[in-house]
């Protein structure tokens, strides 16, 4: 049995406790949060206990997930390493490359678990395209949605696109050749939609594009490969894989074992923490997202345009 616990529960923290309670051979010790009022509502409503200080919740836990804002990701989490508990950070990782770093760096030293929320990485779409991946040459990224009146102190880049970014790196395997990017803020002085076109040095180019002021939710991929292309959708987790059968195309259904994502991410976290393990998205690969997201961001700002690194 662990203890786990979690910090921060607004509307991310709120779904991180309400899956822990639920998890086997998992012990809630507890869940905080600065307005007590509310952390107290959440505690109630599924039966774990409320800490109303951050330091008794450390002394309570064996590991903890935080669903803090960003910029008190590395604040939180080095509390918990430094006492020695395994930790789960929502993504991103951190607010800059330097606070990625130092928790990185710390949870090495510590040979502690440290996993980061790139939710994406156990949608069971994404377990049924690496099973047929081979040699992806094109990968085109659309994450949709309306306005989400939450993160307005980041831009959708951090928001939204971060995931696939994650996502896309995984899948390449290659360095970063150059990015063409544009973005334009909308509703908030962020960027609020978004489109990067990465190109990576063994050739392969992705094109994602990012909205938060879409009236429709979208969540696609599709990879393109000289044996065929698949295209995948997060949402409804389905999917479907097109290959060329003479001179027409043949398609053929992606079978997938739905599941919650954030739950068998959530479980996942428990069973390294539990066990030692590197967990699927480890804070490395946590923190170059984050830095491939903040030069996209940088460059946005910057009034877009083509960067060769």
């Amino acid at each position: 049995m662990i203890r786990l616990g979690v910090v921060g529960v607004g509307g991310i923290g709120k779904n991180h406790a309400r899956i822990i309670a639920g998890l086997e051979n998992v012990e809630v010790g507890g869940i905080f949060d600065t307005n007590a009022e509310h952390g107290q509502a959440v505690a109630d409503e599924f039966g774990v206990p409320f800490i109303a200080s951050l330091d008794e919740l450390i002394d309570r836990v064996d590991a903890a997930s935080i669903a803090t804002p960003t910029i008190y990701h590395r604040e939180v989490g080095e509390k918990f390493l430094n006492a020695g508990k395994h930790v789960l950070v929502e993504k991103p990782i951190a607010s800059s490359s330097e606070d990625a770093k130092a928790l990185v760096t710390l949870a090495k030293e510590k040979n502690l678990v440290l996993q980061v929320g790139h939710i994406e990485r156990f949608n069971p779409v994404l377990g049924e395209l690496e099973k047929k991946l081979s040699d992806a040459r094109f990968i085109e990224v659309h994450r949709l949605s309306p306005f989400p009146n939450r993160s307005i102190d980041i831009g959708v880049i951090l928001d939204l696109m971060i995931h696939d970014l994650e996502i896309v790196l995984h899948l390449v395997k290659s360095p970063v050749a150059s990015i063409d990017a544009v973005g334009i803020p909308v509703l908030t002085q962020r960027e609020d939609i978004a489109n990067a076109r990465i190109r990576f040095e063994n050739g392969c180019v992705a094109n994602i594009t990012a909205s938060r002021i879409s009236p429709e939710r979208m969540r696609k991929i599709r990879v393109f490969q000289s044996s065929g292309y698949l295209s995948l959708d997060y949402q409804e987790q389905t999917g479907e894989f097109y290959t060329r059968d003479g001179l027409e195309i043949k398609r053929e259904a992606v079978p997938v074992e739905r599941d919650e994502p954030l739950k068998l991410e959530l479980a996942h976290f428990a069973d390294c923490a539990r066990e030692g393990r590197q967990p699927k998205v480890s804070g490395q690969e946590g923190m170059a997202a984050l830095d491939l997201a903040l030069e996209i961001t940088a460059m946005v700002e910057g009034g877009g345009g083509q960067r060769v690194l």
